[in-house]
């Protein structure tokens, strides 16, 4: 897949497009990807995926510091590229752009930039300022350009729609089997090794401390989970902590995600790592004192053991 930062040097001879946020790269999005690439084939044309950076939200909301995301751009890539897309292009988003109608954002990029020939997309797809080219308003401008355009259906998982917004709840709810499921992969964080407390090797049970690489990514629900944590080459199991630590910890409003590494005493502080949520074994508690604690990071580790075996 070629990857380009706008879209000054794309010389194609039949894109065929499909434009959206694509946030986690889901099974919903997958299917669309999937479709595209297969109709693009047939057509004997070269299969385009647009995007946008930074996301809509980070321009547009007033509250960033709030706003969240289920992929960093370069998980994004990874996602997309697995799909055997041909060409990745990632528009820089702005007021300016957000502006745009969809008639002008069609005839402007899509046409005369992009060179676009056919359109794929989303069965719920919306494009221009405010959302205001549905589906309909989309392919009867885009057909005056000669351009055929594919509406895709709606992806279901037990009986409910496949959707960022639900993965997204699934995962500040600690629901890590039902967002695994809609997303298609185990849910990642990636973050560095930072220095901690240091409390947990005198307990037997050393942690590391992560601090997310991407300011924006969405860090799942309290409790402690059984994880596959990725060094280098090597992939491991672990449990990890997300919460404010309230046995040892006095910052009761600092919240850490903490991971405990099986039979591995490397150092690597400093390193960058990614975690993989697998299962929620429980919510986090307070114990009396360190030695509670010990023992209930013990039976941790075997439920945690037990499930990703």
């Amino acid at each position: 897949m070629i990857v380009y930062r706008g879209y000054r040097r794309l010389k194609l001879k039949c894109p065929v497009v499909t434009i959206g946020i694509f946030d986690g790269v889901h099974t919903g999005h997958r299917m669309l990807l999937e479709n595209l690439v297969s109709y693009s084939r047939s057509v004997c044309g070269e299969s385009v995926v647009i995007t946008f950076d930074p996301h809509p939200r980070e321009v547009l909301s007033c509250q960033t510091e709030s706003v969240n995301f289920l992929t960093s751009v370069d998980e994004k890539i990874k996602l997309i590229e697995q799909l055997s897309v041909d060409y990745l292009v990632i528009i820089r988003f702005t007021r300016a752009l957000s502006n745009k109608g969809a008639h002008e954002f069609i005839k402007d990029v899509l046409i005369d930039k992009i060179g676009m020939k056919h359109l794929v997309l989303g069965y719920d797809h919306h494009l221009g300022r405010k959302k205001e080219g549905d589906f309909d308003t989309i392919r009867n401008y885009s057909e005056g350009f000669g351009v055929k355009v594919i509406k895709t259906d709606e992806v279901y998982s037990e009986g409910y729609p496949v959707s960022s917004t639900a993965i997204r709840e699934a995962l500040l709810g600690g629901r890590i089997d039902s967002a695994n499921r809609l997303l298609g992969y185990n849910y990642p964080l990636t973050g560095k090794i930072v220095e901690g407390y240091r409390i947990g090797r005198t307990i037997g049970f050393p942690t590391a401390n992560i601090q997310p690489c991407d300011t924006h990514k969405l860090i799942p629900g309290d409790g402690v989970y059984a994880v596959e944590v990725q060094i280098d080459d090597q992939l491991l199991p672990g449990m990890l902590s997300i919460g404010v630590n309230p046995t040892v910890n006095h910052e009761t409003s600092f919240r850490k995600i903490e991971v405990n590494i099986f039979d591995f005493n490397r150092e690597i502080y400093g390193s960058k790592i990614t975690v993989f949520f697998r299962f929620r074994m429980r919510e986090e508690k307070r114990f009396e004192n360190v030695d509670q604690l010990a023992f209930q990071m013990k039976l941790d580790k075997e439920q945690a053991l037990k499930l990703l075996s």
